[in-house]
């Protein structure tokens, strides 16, 4: 490659050493990388990793950010992808070992872009969950809103990761008088535990047992909505929200949902 070329790109990214390695299960796994000095991102956004191919060339994928925004290093939550060309790699790995991220974060997933309502709620489907982690590390959320729903759909109770976490926000000393204000709403599809959630999220929202269970009540005057996940999920829960009467928040027209297709 000419140098010139290869010293452009890589002005691109640096090299950042995985610190912490999580393996939730054999299929997720959580990692902490180093942070750049300079390395900036709003809770909500995602990075772009990479790593070397055997072969000459990178491969690329996308990961929110789990952490803070002010946290000295970045976190990330993955789903193992079986002979996948990054996650795979990326789950043999172990503290010490190299990841290149993009010197840009990237995306709109923010809450700041939903005006201002009584209740937040935070839909997610998997590793879905990731932004509103880092979302959640941000005092200004718990400000705006009186009620925060985060409700975590799942195929098995083992892949509800971060429940301890969770938790914890609550007694966050950044805002913890506002901490009663969070709920967590876990669903299982499959074999789910006695009295949870067992459906999929459009399901419970077209039935009302989403709404009944966090004991709130949904209508557009003050319900928000944020949606991430798998594209299934995300889309079929938007057209279900479309049908309860709210609507996608435009760059010019305040709206009541944001979404973004994450695994």
């Amino acid at each position: 490659m000419d140098a010139a070329l290869e010293a452009e790109i890589q002005q691109k990214y640096t090299v950042e050493t995985i610190t912490d390695i999580r393996r939730w299960t054999d299929k997720l796994i959580g990692f902490r990388l180093t942070r750049p000095a300079g390395f900036r991102f709003a809770a909500g956004q995602f990075a772009r990793l990479g790593l070397p191919l055997e072969g000459g060339g990178q491969v690329w994928r996308a990961y929110s950010m789990c952490s803070a925004e002010y946290d000295e290093f970045l976190d990330f939550y993955s789903i193992v992808v079986p002979d996948g060309q990054f996650s795979s790699r990326l789950a043999r790995m172990q503290a010490g070992g190299e990841v290149m991220l993009d010197k840009r974060a990237m995306g709109f997933f923010q809450a700041d872009r939903l005006p201002d309502g009584a209740d937040l709620w935070m839909l997610a489907t998997g590793t879905g969950i990731a932004p509103y982690l880092s979302i959640l590390k941000q005092p200004e959320v718990w400000q705006r809103f009186e009620r925060i729903v985060l409700a975590h759909c799942v195929r098995e109770a083992a892949e509800l990761s971060f429940q301890d976490e969770i938790a914890a926000l609550r007694e966050h000393p950044l805002w913890g008088e506002h901490g009663h204000k969070l709920q967590y709403l876990p669903v299982v599809t499959r074999d789910a535990p006695a009295g949870m959630l067992n459906r999929r999220l459009p399901v419970l929202l077209d039935s009302g047992e989403l709404a009944a269970r966090a004991g709130v009540e949904m209508a557009p005057e003050h319900s928000r909505f944020m949606l991430c996940g798998n594209p299934k999920m995300v889309e079929d829960t938007h057209r279900q929200l479309i049908k309860m009467g709210y609507r996608m928040t435009r760059q010019n027209a305040p709206g009541h949902i944001v979404l973004e297709n994450g695994w």
